[in-house]
């Protein structure tokens, strides 16, 4: 097998990790292409490409975080000197479909929690935490020792698992965290935030447009929007954030969720004129830094 067929095959395990790091799957997709990027350009002798590869996409993600978020005293070091160009030699999960899994099994709240660490903890965590990697991967990641990084992994897990009341989803973040899933056929983020009893309604305006009239049952809610609802964008209901599908800059179909201890319990498609009169265009909020 040859390294563009060994990177294929460990793509979606790459894909995975960055995604968890940075929570958003198309700067993933940006960080591991420049991974794929650095290995096409190396000559050199590569031992255990899976490593070498973990290792790239982590720096790069890395990289990545601190662009975003000034660093800590805490987070500065002189074993932060590192080149980039890849090595470590842990071993990664024996099956990435597993540790994939595993990582979807963290959830999109954490993703929030996730935020008050800092860059080098957040590396850590997902490595070691949610994926599994040994600390010598993480350490070579991270351009420190193997004991430096188990403390910063503890020191990550001790603020996940005390989370601040703040970290709970507003009902917004569910909405928007739901039609990304949603637009990126990420079927496990939208099973996670559907509650069981789940329902889909449509109105008899949205039916006549094709909508569905009922769907019941979180998987098969998530069935249906998984991949779907490219052109809907963020909206207000009477105060509520939702979502609407837009043809030629005009409100069709109005998603009215209702959320519940942070998660969607029911949407109903709207299309009743007078219900998309009071529809007005939204544009979501970040949260501040904590």
């Amino acid at each position: 097998m040859d390294r563009t067929e060994q990177f294929e095959a460990e793509r979606p395990r790459l894909v995975a990790v960055a995604t968890r790091v940075l929570g958003d799957p198309g700067e993933a997709e940006d960080v591991v292409q420049q991974a794929w990027l650095r290995l096409h350009r190396s000559d050199a002798e590569i031992e255990n490409l899976a490593g070498w590869l973990t290792t790239v996409t982590g720096r790069l993600c890395l990289d990545r975080l601190r662009a975003r978020t000034p660093l800590p005293h805490a987070d500065l070091g002189s074993d932060d000197l590192v080149d980039g160009r890849g090595g470590g030699r842990g071993e990664p999960p024996a099956d990435p479909a597993d540790e994939v899994a595993l990582a979807e099994t963290v959830g999109v709240a954490l993703q929030v929690v996730l935020d008050r660490l800092s860059p080098r903890e957040r590396v850590a965590f997902v490595l070691h935490d949610s994926f599994g990697f040994p600390f010598e991967t993480v350490a070579a990641t991270l351009g420190t020792t193997p004991a430096a990084a188990r403390k910063l992994a503890s020191r990550a897990r001790a603020k996940v698992a005390q989370p601040a009341p703040e970290d709970a989803l507003a009902d917004w973040e569910v909405v928007d965290a739901f039609m990304g899933a949603a637009r990126g056929g990420d079927l496990a983020r939208l099973l996670a935030l559907l509650a069981p009893d789940a329902v889909v309604v449509g109105d008899e305006a949205a039916v006549g447009l094709g909508t569905p009239a009922r769907i019941a049952g979180r998987r098969e809610v998530a069935a249906f929007f998984d991949g779907a609802a490219r052109a809907a964008l963020p909206v207000l209901v009477d105060g509520r954030p939702g979502a609407a599908w837009y043809d030629r800059g005009t409100a069709r179909v109005l998603f009215d969720f209702t959320v519940v201890d942070g998660l969607v319990q029911r949407i109903d498609f709207r299309a009743d004129p007078t219900v998309l009169a009071r529809t007005s265009r939204r544009h979501p909020t970040p949260r501040g830094p904590r």
